[in-house]
Order: C-alpha cells, then structure tokens, then sequence
C-alpha cells in the first residue's frame, strides 16, 4: 500500500463572462488545469513524483487571477497540456493499485471527482481518501479549523524547496509534512477529527479542557452568547448555573469567557459559532479548568482591554449576582 499526496490547480472562468454562462452536463466549481503528486510509501518514506498540464475544454481562457497565482499561462496549456482523460489515464497508471489519497484540504478531491463526472469517467477509485490537514489538527496543538500549508510546514520547520501554488511543488511539501505525521493513527482517528471539525472542534485541545459540547438552533450569534452566559453557562461540577464575565473576540468568529461558580470557582469558557444549513446558529463550547493555558490566553487579553468596558462588566456582573441572591432567596422561603 502507498499514499499518494496529491494537489491541483483549476481554472475558474471571470465572472460575466461567456463562458461563467455555460451550461455544463455536470455542476462543477472548476475545471482541472495541472495535476500534481507525490508517493509515500506505507513506511512514510517520500518517493517519485508526477506532475501534468491539463488542457481545459470548457474553460479555455485562464482566469487572469488564476494565471497570476499560478504562473500558468494560456499558450503554455495549448502547447504542453493533453486532455483529461489522458491525464486521468497516466495518474491513474503511475498511481497503481493499493493507494490511500491524501490531500490539504477538502476542496483538490471534490474538484477531482467533479471532472471525472463531467467527463463521464469512474471516480470510485478515489474513495480511499483522508484530508491530511484533519490528521495534522488533530495531532498537533493547534485550535484552527484550517491552517496555510506555509504554516504547517513552519511548525514542522520543513523549509520550503518547491514554489508555492504548483500543483507538485505543494504536493511535495504536504508529502513532507505526512512524512511526520503518524498516518496509521491518524486514518484510525480520522472518523472522530472529522466529527470534530463538523461540530467546530478544531485540532488537540489545549491543556486544561475538562469537557465539550455542541448547541444547536440559535437565532444568532446574540442570541448564543446570551444562552452561554445564561441558561447554558453550567458549571461543569455541580450544574449551577455560573455567572458570566466578559466575552472577548477571537478570530474564526471564537469567543471566550471567564466564567465562576459560587462553590467551585472560575472556569474558562471558549466557544466557536457556525452557520447551520437551515440559517441558525450552532455553537460549539469547551470548558477548561482556571489554570489551564487557555484561562492564562484569557488573563493576559483581559488586561490589553478599555478599563472602562470592564468596569461596566463588572457592575453587570454584580447586578446578575443581585439577582441571582434575590432568586436564590425567594426559592429559600418557598
């Protein structure tokens, strides 16, 4: 068994234009124009290569800004490039049989099996597939749900040999990034990193997470943060109900808050908000311990902010305690 590392590159036509106005047989975000890959082998040693121009049929003027990236121009496809299906018949031959697909991201798979649809070719030969970057989340300490290849490889300090935004030299530098990743776990883990990412659970949690859980159906993001200071904002403990402190912005529409409970004291709260398919709202809150790293992150953002806006926090916070007493009380004497 090998694993076949593989990137491309997709011409995508200038919105307006004839050819956006196409009516394609098959839906497709954009048509392949240069194939690259790399083989490991099963003992993650990096190997050969193969790399092919591909030239389109339905989008044959290059997108100036898919040009630029790329440095791919449109006489360069007219005299080097063959037709996919020739290009699906080399890959397919230079692959062989046995292959596990890797890609960075979701997106090279999609747009292959699109093509092949297009094309009216067979695209069950690419069903062993895994996003290497789901595999790199979970096995490192980062929170992001998506991370630039450059970073990656920084983290892993592999320097960069190859240029950027061609469909091998991105295939050879992922190709030494799974080299280090341990892809036997990594496939074996696959299905829950997946599940954490569809429910906004973005790599290895930081140190301190004591527990996880998904919120669904909110109207939006304020009406969510208003449910996480409120109703939902248990402590992980004994489930009182916590008083909130202040939600800081985070990047990736993050927020966090320090939250306390009378009995069991301060808890860090981090949650991510995402779109829903019907519109609404789902957030995704993990819970970590008060000296946890996270609830250091907290501290040290908390004293960049305006004195004034935690002033106002803090009296907010001493009127829901008010009220909270007073509640507490008139269930007492029930």
């Amino acid at each position: 068994m090998n694993y076949i590392v593989l990137d491309m590159e997709w011409n995508q036509p200038w919105p307006g234009s004839p050819s956006a106005k196409k009516v394609l047989p098959v839906q497709i975000r954009g048509e392949i124009i240069q194939i690259g890959a790399v083989r490991v082998t099963e003992s993650q040693q990096v190997t050969d290569e193969f790399q092919v121009l591909v030239k389109p049929k339905y989008y044959r003027r290059l997108n100036r800004r898919v040009s630029k990236l790329t440095g791919i121009k449109d006489a360069q496809l007219r005299d080097e490039g063959i037709s996919f299906p020739e290009a699906m018949e080399r890959f397919r031959k230079w692959c062989g049989e046995d292959v596990i697909f890797l890609t960075w991201g979701f997106d090279d798979i999609t747009i292959l099996r699109e093509n092949l649809r297009l094309f009216g070719l067979d695209e069950g030969w690419t069903g062993r597939w895994y996003n290497a970057q789901m595999i790199f989340n979970a096995q490192t300490d980062g929170s992001s749900s998506q991370k630039a290849l450059k970073t990656a490889m920084e983290i892993f300090g592999i320097e960069a040999t190859r240029p950027a935004h061609d469909a091998l030299g991105d295939a050879y530098h992922t190709a030494l990034i799974c080299a280090k990743l341990n892809l036997d776990i990594g496939i074996q883990e696959y299905g829950q990193a997946l599940k954490d990412h569809d429910n906004g659970f973005h790599g290895a949690d930081l140190p301190g997470c004591i527990s996880r859980k998904v919120f669904y159906d909110y109207a939006d993001k304020r009406a969510a943060l208003a449910a996480m200071s409120g109703e939902e904002n248990l402590c992980p403990t004994c489930g009182r109900q916590m008083l909130s402190s202040r939600w800081f912005a985070q990047p990736g529409h993050r927020y966090m808050d320090l939250a306390s409970c009378p009995q069991h004291g301060k808890f860090l709260i981090r949650i991510r908000m995402s779109e829903q398919q019907n519109g609404l709202t789902r957030v995704s809150r993990l819970t970590y311990e008060a000296t946890s790293e996270a609830a250091a992150a907290y501290a040290r953002r908390a004293e960049k902010a305006d004195p004034q806006e935690v002033h106002g926090s803090r009296r907010r916070r001493r009127r829901r305690a008010a009220s909270q007493e007073v509640r507490d009380n008139q269930s007492t004497e029930e």
